[in-house]
């Protein structure tokens, strides 16, 4: 074998810096890329049932950390077996909110979609329940502001920092020519209203806030007669949501896509 060098010695001393300079990091950077590469995360409320299952099913299949909130987490078995994380959650309750901020604190939430409503038909004013009324407000309007204050810090932290109000097509003031639906019509208005002021105050931060009309679906709500499959109207919002810019913060949008006027 033969002695190295002076010389020789310097060149094995560089050769071992680039081999080490070439090794993978295994923290700082490498943390950083795991961190990175963890599950984005959706909450979605009212999870259970219809649009909301539908929702959690989809982003479930697309790997998605999926949190889905209902009000009787034990009777949430479709949504379980899902491997969805569920939540107990009654957006009428500050306590139940409180309650699952709690749970949640420190967690980053990528997109909140309030998802949670209610219908109670009235058509006439001389039919109007006035605590059927304020039911109404409280879940659809009442419900998304209280859910949305209390994860403002969890969304904050996420990278997509996107919230969804599920709206209504007849919450439109301009296109209300019949009249009609007491209480709904005026929940999912005000809740329109809500998310424009959401979407002027958060824009600056990077927020995206839209109010998102998902069609007549076949659904407890929709009923038997309505045109539009959940797995249609899913199918849709998911592209909706998918394709969303800055551009589109402040929007009234359908499941097809198109605007709505206020």
């Amino acid at each position: 074998m033969t002695a190295l060098g002076a010389g020789g010695h310097r060149y094995v001393a560089v050769a071992i810096l680039v081999l080490l300079s070439m090794a993978p990091a295994t923290s700082g950077a490498g943390a950083q890329t795991r961190a990175e590469a963890a599950d984005p995360t959706v909450l979605i409320t009212g999870a259970n049932r219809g649009i909301g299952l539908e929702l959690a099913r989809e982003y479930a299949a697309a790997g998605w950390h999926v949190i889905g909130t209902a009000r009787k987490p034990d009777e949430a078995t479709e949504l379980k077996a899902l491997g969805a994380e569920v939540e107990q959650l009654d957006v009428t309750d500050q306590g139940s909110v409180d309650r699952l901020a709690a749970d949640l604190r420190g967690r980053p939430i990528d997109i909140l979609i309030n998802n949670a409503g209610i219908q109670l038909l009235m058509w006439k004013l001389g039919e109007v329940d006035i605590d059927k009324y304020n039911r109404t407000l409280a879940v659809n309007t009442v419900g998304p502001v209280r859910v949305t204050l209390a994860l403002l810090p969890n969304l904050r932290a996420g990278d997509r920092k996107l919230i969804v109000n599920m709206t209504s097509d007849i919450s439109s003031i301009a296109n209300n020519t019949s009249g009609g639906f007491y209480g709904y019509r005026e929940s999912k208005a005000a809740l329109n209203m809500f998310t424009r002021s959401l979407a002027a105050e958060l824009g600056p931060e990077g927020f995206i806030c839209i109010v998102l009309h998902p069609g007549w679906v076949k659904t407890d709500m929709g009923g038997p007669k309505a045109p539009i499959t959940v797995q249609e109207s899913v199918h849709g919002i998911l592209k909706v949501v998918d394709g969303l810019s800055p551009d589109d913060n402040g929007t009234f949008l359908t499941y097809a896509g198109e605007r709505m006027a206020w």
